[in-house]
Order: structure tokens, then C-alpha cells, then sequence
């Protein structure tokens, strides 16, 4: 699975010419919105300027021997996807970025990095779509893998310019592009607590297992688990009304961990599990409560910890769904990723991801959730229709270690698919 982010369209004002590696370098994480840490990142070109097109970006898997097959496939999806939406491309730009190791430095990264480099400028070249540079981003400096000249691409490698000062910066200001730092710290924001912290909050989740699955899956307790579950939610939402988001992400969410307790977080995760009621959370996603939700949903998959891990698809797809709805498509991406990672087969997250993909507005999904709201609060539910192409409908899953155990099992009998380290 690959995150696709679809090209911007600038208005004639707006553009800007970039006419060397140093500067291709230093745009990347504009086109992104986000710094892409260990990551291949492809960009087409169209037209005889080289207008920026579709992109996409996937991990740098860690096996060699899958190189092979990935450039070809990433090679294909992009040539394929552009066609389908912008046309066929007239050339690639390829990005490696990956920091160093240990004691390893850029420059050993880069030539680590070189048959993969290889692999996909053939891969481009046997669809008739050129590689017109491709760069390694490693340690602060960048290598051309395509230039042999010396003089401006040494074998030392070049700084990046530092960040904030180049034309393509002041434009991105100029225009309200953002980055939010590096995919690396996107992805610790929903990442799974650490020891000591995760002990205590499994437990809770064993405890809340114990009480609350009996009751959702035999039925009869199912929509007052729901009625709790979404009663707690707004509670938390009350309470992070008092707590106002800050400027340092990290203090926010360790701020914003405390707030929640175990055994709050437990009850949600769990009764999130079950469709109708996560269906029912997604309805916050726009107005004052699409913050406060996105911090609340953060904080769950946060504490989705040791055997239920798995159990963080639910508020990471509710995370990437309140970033899409308010216009943070990087952020969503990423969430999105995440949740698919953790769960290849969660409907929710690839309907999402898709459409994300392919541009469709989130305002359709919006729809469909106030016409919910409105219909339950007069008496009279509207059922939630599924997006075209869905084919099938969700259930909801087993859940605690037996859950997990059963969902591994499942996992290993079908092939899975490659999963990107996200978003966007």
C-alpha cells in the first residue's frame, strides 16, 4: 500500500520554477507536508516544464531482495494513476530519504541505496517514462544518483539549505503550505505507549474486555454500550475544552494522556470495536469539536498497547478521518497508513484511503453523517449508505488477546498487503 498525495494546482502567480537538485531537494517536504524519513517518494512530470503531478511514497523496505518487485510496482501505480487522472507522465523525479545508523554516515546510506536507485529509474524507463533525476536525502545532505559531474553533485554529498530560507519556503508560507515536521514524528503521535505506562493501561483493557464484550456481542446490550461509549467520549471532549492544544506536540499529548485515565481509554477502545458506535463517533469531524476529537482519538491509539494493537484501527481511522474532514490531508494519510497497517483488512480505513487517493470531497461522507445525526435526534434513523464500490460490509470483530489471536491467524493464512510507513 502506498500513500498518494494528488498534485496541487497552483495559480499562475503562484508558481515556481525549480531548476537544480539543491533546489528538488528542498522542496520535497513542501510536497509532501511532512519530512518523508525512510522513505521512496515519487513524483511525476508532465509537460515540457515538468509540471508537478501525482506522487506517491512507501516505506524502503528493510529486504533487498524485494527492491525488485517493488520498483516495478510503484513504477506502475504511478504511471497508471497519473494517466488515469492527470495523464500519462512525461518523466519521474525519485527521492530516497533515510537517515543514517549507528556509526554509519550519508554518503555509505546513499551507495546503500544505489541498486534501489537502479531499479527504479529501469523500472520507469520499460513504461517509457524517464527518471530525470533521482536523489538520496541522508544526514542534511542529498546525492544526485543521476548527475556524474562533480562539480555541482560531489561524491561527498551536499548540504541542504537550512530550513525556512529558500524561495520555496517563503512561497509555501506565502501561500499556507505547512510542514508538520518529520513522518517519524507523525507516526510517534499515534504510536503505542512504552513501559511503565502500557502495563497498567492493558490491564484496564483486560478488565473492560471482560465486562464489555459479553454484552456487545451477545446483542441485547449492544446499543447501551454504545449510548456509554458515546456518553464518555463527550465527556472527554468537555474535558479537553478546558486543556486548550499548544504549540509543542509532544507536551500537548503527554498533557492530553493524562487527562484520559486507564480505565476511560479501556472503555472506549473496546466499545469502539463495534461499527455502529464508531460510525456514531465519526460524527465528530467538523466545527469547535474536530480538534478536540482528533486529540481524543490520538490519545486512544496511543494506549492500544500489547495484545490489542490491532485495536487501534478503530481511533486511528477516526483520527484520519476528523484530519481529512478539516483539510489536513497529510495528517490523515499518515493516521490512515497507520490504521491499515495494523490492520490490513479495516473497511473503514481503505474506503478512506481510496478516497483520499482518488480526491473525492469529504463533504459527501459529511453528508451522510449529519442526515444520521439529524434522523436519530428526530426518532427516525437513517441508515448510513456505503460508499460506491465498497462490495461489503463491516462486522464487528472479536475482540481482547483471543481476538488478536484469532485476527494473527486469519493474517497469516491470506497474503498481505505491503504496508507503507506513514500517509501521506
Amino acid at each position: 500500500m502506498t500513500d498518494h498525495i494528488e498534485p496541487l494546482q497552483p495559480s499562475a502567480d503562484e508558481q515556481i520554477t525549480l531548476r537544480s537538485p539543491a533546489e528538488l531537494a528542498d522542496a520535497l517536504p513542501y510536497l509532501m507536508g511532512f519530512h518523508p524519513d525512510d522513505s521512496i517518494v515519487m513524483v511525476a512530470l508532465h509537460g515540457r516544464r515538468g509540471r508537478f503531478g501525482g506522487r506517491l511514497r512507501l516505506g524502503i523496505p528493510g529486504n533487498c531482495d524485494e527492491w525488485p518487485d517493488v520498483a516495478a510496482q510503484l513504477a506502475e501505480c504511478l504511471v497508471a494513476g497519473s494517466a488515469k487522472r492527470s495523464g500519462r507522465p512525461d518523466g519521474v523525479v525519485v527521492f530516497l530519504c533515510k537517515d543514517p545508523s549507528g556509526k554509519q554516515t550519508g554518503q555509505e546510506v546513499m551507495e546503500q541505496l544505489r541498486p534501489l536507485a537502479g531499479r527504479l529509474r529501469t523500472a520507469c524507463g520499460e513504461l517509457d517514462v524517464p527518471v530525470l533525476e533521482a536523489l538520496c536525502i541522508s544526514g542534511g545532505r542529498f546525492w544526485s544518483y543521476c548527475c556524474p559531474d562533480d562539480r555541482c553533485c560531489p561524491a561527498e554529498g551536499t548540504p541542504l539549505v537550512l530550513p525556512g530560507t529558500s524561495v520555496m519556503a517563503a512561497a509555501a508560507t506565502y501561500a499556507g503550505i505547512q510542514v508538520r515536521g518529520s513522518l517519524r514524528d507523525m507516526e510517534a503521535r499515534l504510536a503505542p505507549l512504552g513501559p511503565p505506562a502500557a502495563a497498567a493501561q492493558e490491564e484496564a483493557l483486560d478488565a473492560a474486555t471482560a465486562e464489555l464484550v459479553p454484552r456487545i456481542l451477545g446483542g441485547v446490550d449492544r446499543e447501551t454500550v454504545c449510548e456509554e461509549t458515546i456518553a464518555l467520549v463527550q465527556r472527554l471532549l468537555d474535558r479537553l475544552s478546558e486543556a486548550p492544544a499548544t504549540g509543542d506536540p509532544r507536551a500537548a499529548d503527554a498533557r492530553d494522556d493524562l487527562i484520559v485515565t486507564d480505565e476511560e481509554a479501556a472503555a472506549i477502545i473496546l466499545g469502539l470495536q463495534d461499527r455502529a458506535t464508531r460510525d456514531r463517533a465519526a460524527e465528530w469531524m467538523e466545527g469547535p469539536q474536530a480538534e478536540r476529537a482528533l486529540r481524543v482519538w490520538r490519545a486512544l491509539a496511543r494506549r492500544c498497547v500489547g495484545a490489542y494493537g490491532d485495536h487501534a484501527a478503530a481511533p486511528l481511522t477516526l483520527a484520519g478521518w476528523v484530519a481529512l474532514s478539516t483539510g489536513d490531508e497529510p495528517s490523515a494519510r499518515v493516521a490512515l497508513s497507520m490504521a491499515l497497517r495494523v490492520d490490513p483488512d479495516y473497511l473503514f480505513a481503505k474506503l478512506l484511503h481510496q478516497g483520499a487517493n482518488e480526491g473525492l470531497d469529504p463533504e459527501l461522507l459529511r453528508r451522510c453523517l449529519r442526515q444520521e445525526r439529524a434522523g436519530r435526534t428526530a426518532g427516525r434513523p437513517v441508515p448510513i449508505p456505503a460508499p460506491p464500490g465498497s462490495g461489503r460490509r463491516e462486522r464487528t470483530r472479536p475482540t481482547g488477546p483471543a481476538g488478536s489471536r484469532q485476527r494473527s491467524r486469519a493474517r497469516r493464512r491470506r497474503t498481505r498487503r505491503r504496508g507503507a510507513r506513514s500517509d501521506a
